[in-house]
């Protein structure tokens, strides 16, 4: 492995230390390493500034780990910040000095407003959307707020406010009350309001948490049957289940780790603040922030086009696909949703795209089970840009483009409807169908309606009889889409 190609980025927060090694491959990055640590520094400030030695020391403790992985990576591909508590601690130079020594690399104490561009570049290089982002990034110690549109930042806040410290002075006892959660409701909404009107007054068309509080909330929304769209009601639901429980030690709620426990409520509060304050109606979890954009900063990776159009790329160029052919399914794919649905959902445009691009990924491994393995791959493999619930379901319309339909894949995933999966599943099949040949001008022109359930596709006359193979594929594919209750016709004009 050449070295030159490794990359570091280690973020020294205020609730957790965590440190990222990728690769360069294909213009995209491969992670070798995450490790993450709750060294909660924040916990350690004490009423003068100061940082106590036992935060310190679980801080060098931590940073022990770290050092060994540093020595493959060419030291200008390392970068190492320091974030909120460390640019409050009065005794930084001491932390610093020792910290330093052991990493064998300087340590860059950001101010928060280059804290909160870095946040905004890794959520740029990692989610998807086009328009403005709201970007929401709740630390140990701070919270980071950003507006902006492609990869610029347009207007930035760093406050004072984070689920450390939050805990420290609202949920102190540990006891989870309504008074308790309404005290810390309130001194967020404080916090925020200086600077609430600028955000609304731009406004926005996607929202993305990319803290570890809006990953934990996702996680249980999920593990609750939910699907990925944190909103204000379900937060509120979280509440009432935390308060339920009345205590930080009692506090058992399905999807959440035990390693989050003790920040869950405190958190949970300032985003609830955030969400009435702003007026948010849904978030969805980011693909990367701080470390992400430490990373992506390095690599100078291309701006110029979506997160998941990248990712897209990268696993073409990886896996050798046929990019001509996956574009020749694509459009046939989005031709026939275009007909069903004229102003058709873009998110259902977009992940059957994705699918259509990358339906050969599993024939790097055999043709037999190529579904299963390109199921799996997708499953398994980092794709910036997607959440986890659009992975699943890309990974579903793989598994089912031919073959017996394996519905439990388009049942359990909960980026869309099952139903609208199914479709987007039986649309597929028919464009691999009609694109057989892999070769340009020979997709008929064709007619797809729906009545219910049922789907007719209608071809040119005497089609059939010129060209056997897609004919019987689609007679076959029309039987197999009938028997499982949604009728396919197949005709001629």
């Amino acid at each position: 492995m050449a070295t030159s190609s490794l990359y570091a980025a280690i973020d020294l927060g205020s609730n957790s230390f965590h440190m990222l090694v990728v690769q360069q491959v294909e213009g995209a990055c491969r992670t070798l390493a995450k490790v993450k640590r709750k060294v909660r520094l924040a916990a350690g400030l004490q009423p003068d500034g100061s940082l106590d030695q036992a935060a310190m020391e679980r801080g060098w403790d931590c940073l022990q780990l770290f050092a060994e992985q540093l020595q493959d990576v060419p030291a200008d591909q390392v970068r190492i910040v320091g974030t909120a508590t460390l640019r409050l601690a009065t005794n930084i130079d001491t932390f610093l000095t020792r910290a330093e020594t052991i990493l064998g690399h300087s340590i860059h104490i950001i101010s928060g407003e280059e804290e909160a561009a870095t946040i905004y570049q890794g959520v740029a290089w990692t989610s998807s959307g086009t328009g403005r982002r709201l970007v929401i990034d709740i630390g140990g110690a701070s919270t980071e707020l950003v507006i902006g549109e492609g990869a610029s930042a347009e207007l930035l806040h760093s406050l004072n406010m984070g689920c450390v410290t939050w805990l420290k002075r609202y949920f102190p006892d540990g006891e989870l009350s309504e008074s308790s959660f309404a005290s810390a409701i309130s001194a967020a909404r404080r916090e925020l309001s200086p600077v609430a009107a600028g955000y609304l007054k731009r406004g926005w068309q996607h929202a993305f948490g990319a803290s570890g509080t809006v990953q934990a909330i996702q996680e249980i929304m999920m593990a609750q049957g939910e699907n990925e769209h944190i909103t204000l009601a379900k937060l509120l639901h979280l509440r009432e289940q935390a308060i339920a429980c009345g205590h930080v030690d009692r506090l058992q709620l399905t999807g959440l780790t035990p390693e989050r426990t003790p920040v869950f409520a405190s958190g949970l509060a300032i985003l609830i603040a955030l969400f009435e304050t702003l007026g948010i109606d849904n978030m969805v979890l980011a693909g990367g922030a701080l470390r992400e954009g430490l990373v992506y900063g390095m690599l100078g990776t291309r701006q110029d086009c979506d997160a998941q159009d990248r990712t897209i790329d990268s696993l073409i160029a990886r896996y050798q696909l046929d990019r001509e052919q996956g574009e020749r399914v694509r459009n046939t794919a989005l031709l026939a949703l275009k007909q069903l649905q004229p102003g058709m959902d873009n998110d259902d445009a977009c992940m059957l795209a994705r699918a259509a691009m990358l339906y050969e990924l599993g024939l790097c491994i055999e043709y037999k089970r190529a579904p299963e393995h390109a199921a799996y791959i997708i499953r398994h493999i980092d794709l910036p840009g997607f959440t986890a619930p659009q992975q699943r379901l890309l990974a579903a319309l793989l598994l089912n483009q031919r073959d017996e339909f394996r519905l439990e894949a388009l049942q359990a995933q909960c980026a869309l409807d099952a139903s609208r999966a199914v479709l987007l599943a039986r649309l597929l099949r028919l464009a691999i169908i009609l694109c057989l040949r892999r070769t340009k001008g020979t997709v008929p022109e064709f007619r797809l309606t729906q009545q219910g359930e049922r789907l007719t596709l209608t071809l040119p006359a005497g089609w059939c009889n010129d060209h056997h193979l897609r004919a019987t594929e689609l007679q076959t594919e029309a039987k197999r889409q009938s028997e499982l209750g949604w009728p396919l016709d197949v005709v001629e004009t």
